[in-house]
């Protein structure tokens, strides 16, 4: 037999095993080790001892989002609520009078002088429209005129206007309050949104990903335009469609279809329909806010926040429905709940959704699964739910995390070790962009577990980087039901692989990527040695 080319000289692990090297034809992964050395091929590749690994797979991450934070006006960096200033000024100063300027990425956990606010935006960019996304995605800060143009006397459930003091908007909306700004910025262009896809796609090639999770398309909070879906279809039609993408559609966008043929999108699409490089995923659901923002349901007051609890972003009885509607149909459902109470509510939603219609392997999930509670976990277990949680954050808001909680329930906090030792299976992911997105990043995270300020944060919660790497690949893809194509470098499988520096099961914060192979064929290069017919 003769193959399309065959990458060799290398240290391949599987996922299971270590090999030598990887041969491939029409995309797929045809012989391993010895075998594949021995085969006549088009293309021989000699990888010069490097590390091959099972490629990356974000199991809940924003690309198009992502690609669109690209050219805002980036705040990630910014120390103090000046410097926030200081850079919306400089862009200001490159925008016609009367248009957008729009940052994101600003942590108030990590700002001093907290959140910025319409008069200092109004005094940055005097005559300007600015809007300001907190790093989490689930608040935004405006200037005075944007907030002008609202109809701040009627902000949806399950959101709010910041007041001052005074009783006077300090310009910051939190949760289902962002959706007033909709008649000014929705939806987005279908060209902005391809070219999203593109250049977030480049990314993570770079940084070995060739398959991801979109959680959210379509309406609700992170959708960018009723026909998002249809953005990624250009992008595939035009190639720029990088990586295999399952996007998760909002259950805002899903409504009862005729004929009895249940809850879901026209023409009776629901999840699974798609092919190997785009398909439906889950139907995805809030049910609260954010940690870090301290808008998460809790079952107890934040820390230092008397009074505090956060709040749903939809009635509990409306998140009861949706679920059951949604499961009664055949979806899968993957739920965003990070406090305590809102995970305890949407398990009584599973439960009864189950109970009622019972379904094997139907794979729900809750989205970061942030603060769990032991009696929580043993349901969650029960339930054959997939919990979905980011290492990744330790680091980057960890410090903020474990303020908003305190140490009583910093324990509880985003747990990895408890889920495997559960029985739990888990997958790895960023939900980038609130974070640095990188899965090398995240997988040194999930074994060391260490603040931005060096602090350890839940230490019985560390894993091993043979479970962290397992979790961004074969973990990820059974998250999306495509463990039998992806997640493992074997016979049949498609021929998605990263080519390291250095040996991520032993320590990932040292190994770089060399290159990344989809469908095997290198959609991304840096330092290869060889390459001959």
């Amino acid at each position: 037999m003769r193959v399309d080319a065959v990458y060799e000289n290398a240290r391949v692990f599987t996922g299971e095993s270590w090999t030598s090297a990887v041969a491939v034809l029409h995309g797929r992964i045809v012989a391993l080790g010895e075998d594949a050395e021995s085969l006549s091929t088009a293309t021989r590749v000699d990888l010069g001892g490097a590390v091959v690994v099972p490629g990356f797979h974000d199991a809940h991450n924003h690309m198009a989002w992502f690609g669109m934070s690209l050219d805002e006006v980036a705040l990630g960096e910014c120390k103090h609520v000046d410097e926030v200033y200081a850079a919306v000024a400089e862009r200001a100063a490159q925008v016609r009078p009367g248009g957008w300027i729009v940052g994101s990425g600003y942590d108030q956990n990590r700002l001093i002088g907290g959140h910025p606010t319409r008069h200092g935006l109004d005094r940055a960019a005097p005559g300007h429209l600015v809007r300001l996304k907190h790093t989490s995605g689930h608040m935004v800060v405006v200037s005075s005129n944007v907030l002008d143009r609202l109809d701040v006397a009627n902000v949806p459930a399950g959101g709010d206007v910041v007041l001052d003091p005074e009783g006077s908007p300090t310009g910051l909306l939190r949760e289902q309050a962002q959706l007033l700004l909709r008649p000014l910025i929705y939806p987005t262009p279908l060209e902005t949104v391809v070219r999203a896809i593109d250049r977030a796609g480049e990314r993570y090639l770079s940084e070995g990903i060739t398959s991801a999770q979109e959680a959210g398309v379509g309406g609700g909070l992170v959708g960018e335009t009723p026909a998002e879906v249809l953005a990624y279809q250009l992008a595939r039609d035009r190639g720029v469609l990088r990586v295999r993408s399952t996007v998760m559609v909002s259950s805002a966008v899903l409504h009862e279809l005729p004929d009895g043929a249940g809850f879901g999108l026209d023409l009776g699409m629901r999840t699974g329909m798609g092919d190997e490089w785009l398909r439906i995923g889950p139907m995805k659901l809030f049910a609260d806010g954010s940690l870090i923002g301290r808008t998460a349901a809790m079952h107890e007051d934040f820390s230092n926040e008397p009074g505090n609890r956060g709040y749903f972003q939809q009635p509990e009885d409306e998140l009861a429905e949706t679920v059951f509607k949604a499961h009664a149909a055949g979806w899968q459902v993957a739920t965003h709940a990070i406090g305590d109470r809102a995970i305890s509510t949407i398990l009584d939603a599973y439960e009864a959704a189950l109970r009622a219609n019972p379904r094997a392997d139907h794979r729900h999930r809750i989205e970061h699964c942030a603060v769990v509670s032991p009696a929580d976990l043993a349901r969650i277990v029960a339930l054959e739910l997939v919990p979905v949680p980011q290492g990744r954050f330790v680091n980057e808001i960890g410090d903020g995390m474990a303020a908003a909680l305190g140490p009583a329930r910093e324990d509880w906090c985003y747990r990895l070790r408890t889920f495997l030792d559960a029985g739990c299976v888990l997958p790895g992911s960023s939900d980038r962009p609130v974070v640095r997105g990188a899965p090398l990043l995240g997988l040194a995270d999930m074994v060391h577990r260490r603040t931005s300020s060096g602090r350890l944060l839940g230490a019985g919660e560390r894993i091993t980087p043979v479970e962290a790497l397992r979790a961004y690949t074969y973990g990820s893809a059974y998250a999306a039901f495509r463990e039998r194509e992806l997640g493992t470098l074997e016979t049949g499988k498609l021929a998605d692989f990263v080519v390291l520096s250095a040996d991520p099961t032993e320590s990932p914060e040292d190994a770089s990527v060399l290159a990344t192979a989809v469908g095997g064929t290198l959609a991304y290069e840096r330092g290869m040695t060889d390459a001959r017919p």
